[in-house]
């Protein structure tokens, strides 16, 4: 079943996985963010997500507030949303204070299929292998996840790993087409060819750009360089530019 496009969408709910049956309980910390912070009431909609495709639109029947929370919920209909033919994996550099999760935000909301960061030569940020780099990790996680409820997004981007230059070389590779933006170079994306199906690598460089040796080594792995337009973006707002670049270059939005 397909849902109606042009119908109101109510606000997204994240579970592990949609329940069976035409009734459940939503309880946990979604329920409580729905009676407490969006104060959701009887007769209302939502829709319940598992952020892999599979949804539910349903009727709250019930409320019951408090600190455990739920809400007793009737299913109106439910139907499974097919993934992208192509999917776009957005590498974003390591950005001081909070551009990076400024990024991650604004590349959610515009389709990003996953992210995955990367420690960039010119990164002023640099997340080590402990606490605090875990941390700044769970940081971009969270914060595409409630994109991606604001969004009403039926896929909720995989946040990975951060990587090396040279692990990010390897993705490059194993991609089926591989951009760096990078200003002042003459290739463009609005007329680069695009796959129409598979997985398309988009580098973001940090606020001190991509340097020679990082651009040679993703070059030989096969990336190709290419700007946007005439004038220069800042690492925190050009991944959204770029995926609505190629949202209306392919099948993406339709």
């Amino acid at each position: 079943m397909t849902a109606d496009p042009t119908a109101t969408t109510p606000p997204v709910f994240l579970v592990d996985a949609v329940p069976p049956g035409e009734r459940f309980a939503l309880g946990g910390e979604e329920a409580r963010h729905a009676v407490t912070v969006r104060r959701t009431r009887a007769g209302e909609l939502l829709v319940v997500s598992d952020g892999a495709g599979e949804l539910a639109r349903c009727a709250v029947e019930a409320v019951r507030a408090g600190r455990d929370a739920e809400l007793d919920l009737v299913v109106e209909e439910r139907w499974t949303e097919p993934p992208p033919a192509l999917r776009v994996t957005i590498v974003q550099a390591l950005a001081k204070g909070d551009r990076g999760e400024l990024a991650v935000e604004l590349a959610t909301e515009a389709g990003a299929d996953a992210i995955l960061p990367w420690r960039a030569a010119r990164s002023v940020a640099r997340w080590d292998d402990g606490p605090r780099g875990a941390k700044a990790l769970a940081r971009w996680r969270s914060t595409a996840r409630a994109a991606a409820k604001q969004a009403r997004r039926a896929y909720l981007p995989e946040v990975g790993d951060p990587v090396t230059t040279a692990a990010l070389a390897e993705r490059v590779r194993a991609a089926d087409r591989a951009f760096v933006l990078e200003a002042g170079v003459p290739g463009r994306l609005a007329t680069e060819p695009l796959p129409e199906s598979g997985e398309l690598l988009l580098v973001i460089g940090p606020e001190g750009g991509v340097t020679g040796e990082e651009l040679v080594t993703l070059s030989e792995a096969g990336a190709l360089p290419v700007r946007l337009g005439p004038t220069v973006l800042r690492t925190s707002t050009a991944a959204a530019v770029a995926l609505g670049a190629l949202g209306a270059r392919t099948t993406r939005w339709n």
